[in-house]
Parts: structure tokens; sequence; C-alpha cells
């Protein structure tokens, strides 16, 4: 295979997925989905022939073009494009891949920041996948996001999974829109806001960062976690979304 223009796989941080359990896996979770499917990094299409079985609308996006050339011959029933999965439109229902380990995290802002899908299934490094779903304590990506969608757990990848080998575990991630929003999307740059400014903030409990972040009276901090039924001496990795909508259903009040 001839290197790409963009650099060859080190550099384009192409770890392919060849485990067929877990290919069948991602594709038995899309199953489940419907509507267009936009997978991202399709490499060698290990993932895309099993998706095209799906029988779905189907576009397949990646940055080495000597492999999406390949992919078109040996795919002519699937829309395959030489593009960037950090700048591709996310204009399917279901957006689904084996995302590179070095732009997860751009690719997973964009995602929850953009487009109008309603599913994704993503294969992620392992520590993304698990803090992502809120295994262990939700991080500050999750609690902004909350609101607006719901984060599933669905297995581990081995690294032997993958070839060449990375040197952590991968885990398959499934996100979902909320078709109810905890907080109006009109809200949602203050909201995130808070979020930030509790997760950061200091103080000897939750009431007290809540207040700080809020820049409200300790007394209206206390009601407001109080009424949203968090623990006010947990800590802000602790609470569930619904705590979080709570609470800024509080502290914005004016």
């Amino acid at each position: 295979m001839p290197r790409s223009t963009h650099g060859g796989r080190h550099e384009l941080g192409q770890n392919f997925l060849t485990h067929r359990p877990t290919l069948a896996r991602i594709t038995t979770l899309v199953a489940r989905t419907s509507g267009s499917i936009l997978e991202l990094g399709c490499g060698d299409g290990a993932l895309t022939r099993s998706l095209a079985r799906l029988n779905r609308p189907l576009t397949a996006i990646d940055i080495d073009e000597h492999r999406v050339q390949r992919l078109r011959r040996t795919l002519p029933g699937v829309q395959v494009e030489v593009a960037d999965a950090t700048r591709h439109p996310l204009d399917a229902e279901v957006v689904v891949g084996n995302i590179p380990f070095h732009v997860t995290t751009p690719i997973l802002r964009r995602l929850l920041t953009s487009g109008q899908w309603r599913e994704a299934v993503l294969l992620t490094q392992w520590e993304v996948a698990r803090k992502r779903a809120g295994v262990g304590g939700g991080t500050m990506m999750t609690a902004q996001s909350a609101p607006w969608f719901t984060f599933s757990l669905e297995s581990r990848v081995p690294a032997w999974a993958f070839s060449p080998q990375p040197s952590v575990d991968g885990g398959v991630l499934s996100v979902a829109r909320r078709g109810s929003p905890l907080v109006p999307v009109s809200e949602r740059r203050p909201y995130e806001a808070f979020v930030r400014a509790v997760f950061t903030g200091r103080g000897s409990s939750l009431t007290a960062v809540v207040a700080s972040a809020a820049q409200i009276p300790s007394s209206r901090a206390r009601r407001a976690v109080a009424d949203a039924g968090a623990d006010g001496r947990r800590l802000a990795r602790d609470l569930r979304p619904e705590h979080w909508a709570a609470l800024w259903q509080h502290v914005s009040r004016r």
C-alpha cells in the first residue's frame, strides 16, 4: 500500500480492527438503529463491509486516499470518500467508527456540539470510553453534554484486536441524543460554563463549590443541592445528569 500524502499509519493513527467478534458487536449495535450511516475512518473496510450488509445508506470516509480508492473498487454500493473526520459534515442519522486514538477528543467534542445525528457507536481508547460512560466517576465533558446525550459502555476491546497493536485497550461506546433534553438547548453555553466552574472550583463541600461557581449565597446553594437530590458531601464527578440539570434549574433563576 503506497504511503498517503498525509503520512504513514503512525502519523494517521491507523490501528485497524481485526477482531471479528468486535466487528460483529459494533454491527449489531448499529443494526438496532435506523436511518443513514456515516463511518469515520473506514481504513481497509473491515467494518464497512459488515455495515454494508445492513442494506442502508452508507457513507464511509478516510483520510488515506489510497485505501479509499481500493475500497471504492471492492464496495461499489457504498459511498466512499477521502475526508478528514475532524471536518467532514456529520450529516447521517447514525455515526460509527474506529476513531483514531490521537484525535479521539476533538472528534468527540465535535460530535457533541454539531450535526443532527441521533445515535453513535464509537470505538475509542478504553479510558475514554469508560470515563465518558461515567464508570468510576463522570468527567467535565460528559457532564457538559449529559443533558442532551446518554452514554453507554458496551464492551472492552483488547489491544491485540488491532493491527498494528496499540499500547492500550479500546472500548466500544454508544451515544444517543436525548428525545427530551434535560436543559433547553438555548441555555447550553451558560450551562457548560457553570459545569466547568463547578469542576474547577474550590471549596470544602459541593455546596460551597456551587455557591462560588454560580455566585449565589451559600443558603441558596444549599437549597439547590438539597432540592436536586445531590449529597452535599459528594464531588462533581459523582453527580448524575439529573443532578446537574436540577442544579442548573435552581442556580440559573434570577
